[in-house]
């Protein structure tokens, strides 16, 4: 599917040309369009494959099933495919735009090519004993593609950005109980993997994901910097387990996590903001490298709330 729209988008962007520009600039945006076209193929191909043998492989395969995983890990793993999805169409749309396509086919292009990208990830986790097609990530990834292309079609730009904020987390080197050497570092290098990589995706102990917005779109009149932003944050902590803090560890024994002492904890979270799409820069590079930085949400003062009815206040949250 990826393939089949990165090959063809090019012509079909060409069928409908900006009445606007001359031969000059058609032939530059065409250029434009065949580099997106062969670099967007040669990334979902290696971050395919690169996915495959990094994540699926070394484990066992079966027939294609689904999966029933709403509320796993206090879903924050869905607003995480809410968050993927939403900034996959949205620095793709800015692509087709540099290239030269007219707004309504970008944002349909935009929109089916972060679909197809997804659409490849639920298809693996579908032949993976471990995991199992999901309809609820599914459904969180046609949420964040919704959120991105009836913005974009009603507003001409985002007013409601979606982002992510990730800090690594300690844990500690301590064992769970006294009948073993096994820590919760040791649950967590399980869990999350070692290197940072491969925790940034999956330790959702160490991630927020945010919805940002400024007071100025919806008061153009209002005095309030461009670039200044509130968020609003939901995050967990203290989660061992997809769905609980029970598990049989490999060689047969079984562990469980004391709810009392280590609770798995709702966070919810208003912040302050930083919108690096607001920066002025005569840049394109600069400009480029803002909008993709601009995905995350940087750590800025906050007010949490926990589902322990407990109140925080951060100079600057992290996680």
């Amino acid at each position: 599917m990826i393939a089949f729209i990165l090959i063809c988008f090019p012509s079909y962007c060409q069928q409908f040309p900006n009445d606007s520009i001359n031969d000059i600039h058609q032939s530059k945006y065409k250029k434009r369009q065949n580099i997106l076209k062969w670099g967007g193929i040669g990334v979902y191909t290696v971050g395919s494959i690169g996915l495959y043998n990094s994540w699926y492989k070394n484990y066992d395969q079966e027939d294609f099933h689904f999966f029933n995983d709403l509320n796993e890990w206090e879903n924050v793993d869905k607003l995480g495919h809410i968050h993927a999805s939403y900034f996959q169409a949205d620095l793709i749309y800015k692509s087709l735009k540099w290239s030269g396509v007219k707004e309504s086919k970008a944002i349909l292009i935009g929109s089916l090519t972060s679909l197809g990208f997804q659409s490849t990830i639920e298809i693996m986790d579908g032949f993976s004993s471990g995991w199992g097609f999901s309809i609820p990530d599914y459904t969180a990834n046609l949420i964040g593609i919704t959120s991105f292309a009836l913005q974009q079609k009603l507003w001409g730009e985002q007013k409601f950005k979606i982002k992510v904020s990730y800090w690594p987390k300690t844990y500690a080197n301590e064992p769970i109980n006294s009948q073993t050497d096994f820590t919760f570092r040791d649950r967590a290098n399980d869990l999350f993997g070692r290197p940072f990589y491969q925790k940034l995706v999956k330790d959702y102990n160490a991630q927020t994901v945010w919805i940002s917005s400024n007071p100025r779109n919806f008061n153009p009149d209002l005095r309030w910097p461009k670039w200044l932003n509130f968020a609003l944050g939901y995050g967990a902590d203290n989660m061992y387990g997809g769905f609980n803090n029970t598990w049989q560890h490999s060689g047969g024994s079984e562990f469980s996590i004391s709810n009392t002492d280590y609770p798995r904890t709702k966070q919810f979270v208003l912040a302050l903001d930083y919108d690096l799409s607001k920066v002025k820069t005569d840049s394109a590079f600069l400009k480029s490298a803002l909008d993709v930085l601009n995905i995350f949400k940087w750590p800025a003062p906050a007010i949490e709330l926990t589902s322990k009815g407990e109140f925080k206040f951060h100079l600057l949250f992290l996680n």
